[in-house]
């Protein structure tokens, strides 16, 4: 099977979307650009639905937030539309399929939505959810579909060694065994790269024969990246466990501008690019990677300062969450934009 850019498989999926939903006129549309749209008729489902949603992290509802705007804005492509979710058609499409989260607490947000959209639209269809150390596993027996999200913040290997918690750069050895038996993997990372002192989860870096105490955060996560990116490459079939990897998510953290009191998307449209590094970083490694699908979520998301937990989520007023995302809200969008990708492939 052909390789494919990044570009080309982008113009493959938005050519997709606009045959499955119309929108006129010659030329291509990009389903990553494009405005946030006031919808009453959203949310696509209502929380208390959605009984094994961590409320603790995402319900921003229950958690005692008292505005709602943010709750009901749809993403409007320039020249098209993105298809309404069809959680029946989802489970069809991929019956005995398996899908898995590999990530931050990125994925796990993105993972919750996806299962929150599906259950609260067939609430009848029995499910099964365990979860054993950092692999959970969500399951619709009748469809014989799981969906699975195991937490791995950095994707490459951190082994406990006498000196403490080493971090291979150059290695994806252990990680690689859970993933490798997937249908499709939705693969995240940058948010713990940001993390120093007891905040992070390595004590040292080893590449090659040199082990360091250190290193540069954005050096650090594009030499991660490459080694993720050189398995990728290594797949002798690409066709039996397709790749995607979810753009950088944006914080609003920092000043002048955080998500604390925020009520209303920033103004639009999406910018075509995005001046974050560490996204910049990851476009440049995926550009040399098989077969992998860049899931462009970056652009959009730097919109919706509004629609972080903000005082509502763990941290609550002390510690304010400008990283995560409310659910309902902007997950949605990206499983909406997964499920455009898969409807054409």
């Amino acid at each position: 099977m052909a390789s494919f850019s990044i570009s080309a498989i982008v113009v493959l999926t938005i050519l997709a979307a606009k045959e499955i939903e119309g929108g006129g006129g010659a030329g291509t549309c990009n389903i990553y650009e494009g405005n946030w749209i006031y919808d009453p008729s959203y949310p696509l489902y209502n929380p208390a639905d959605c009984p094994f949603l961590e409320s603790r992290e995402f319900d921003c509802q229950k958690n005692g937030r008292p505005d709602k705007n943010y709750l009901h804005y749809r993403w409007q492509p320039t020249g098209c539309n993105l298809p309404r979710f069809d959680a029946h058609d989802f489970l069809q499409r991929f019956r005995g399929k398996q899908l898995m989260f590999v990530g931050d607490s990125l994925s796990l947000n993105q993972w919750q939505s996806l299962t929150c959209m599906i259950h609260t639209s067939l609430p009848q269809a029995p499910y099964i959810s365990n979860k054993i150390g950092g692999l959970s596993n969500f399951t619709f027996p009748d469809y014989k579909v799981s969906f699975l999200f195991s937490r791995n913040a950095y994707l490459v290997d951190i082994r406990s060694e006498i000196i403490g918690r080493v971090m291979y750069i150059e290695s994806v050895e252990y990680s690689r065994g859970l993933w490798e038996g997937m249908d499709f993997l939705i693969f995240d990372s940058w948010h713990w790269w940001t993390h120093t002192g007891s905040d992070q989860l390595w004590d040292f870096i080893r590449e090659g024969n040199a082990t360091y105490k250190d290193m540069n955060r954005l050096v650090a996560y594009e030499k991660a990246i490459n080694t993720w990116a050189k398995w990728a490459n290594s797949r002798a079939d690409p066709a039996k466990n397709r790749l995607i990897f979810q753009g950088v998510s944006p914080d609003h953290a920092s000043p002048p501008k955080t998500c604390v009191g925020a009520e209303a998307p920033l103004p639009g449209p999406s910018p075509k690019g995005t001046n974050h590094p560490a996204e910049a970083v990851l476009e440049k490694v995926l550009s040399g990677a098989k077969e992998v699908y860049l899931l462009d979520i970056t652009g959009l998301s730097e919109l919706r300062i509004d629609a972080h937990p903000s005082a509502y989520g763990f941290g609550g007023s002390k510690f304010p969450d400008c990283s995560h995302w409310c659910l309902p809200g902007l997950p949605d969008v990206w499983n909406q934009l997964l499920y455009t990708y898969l409807f054409q492939i």
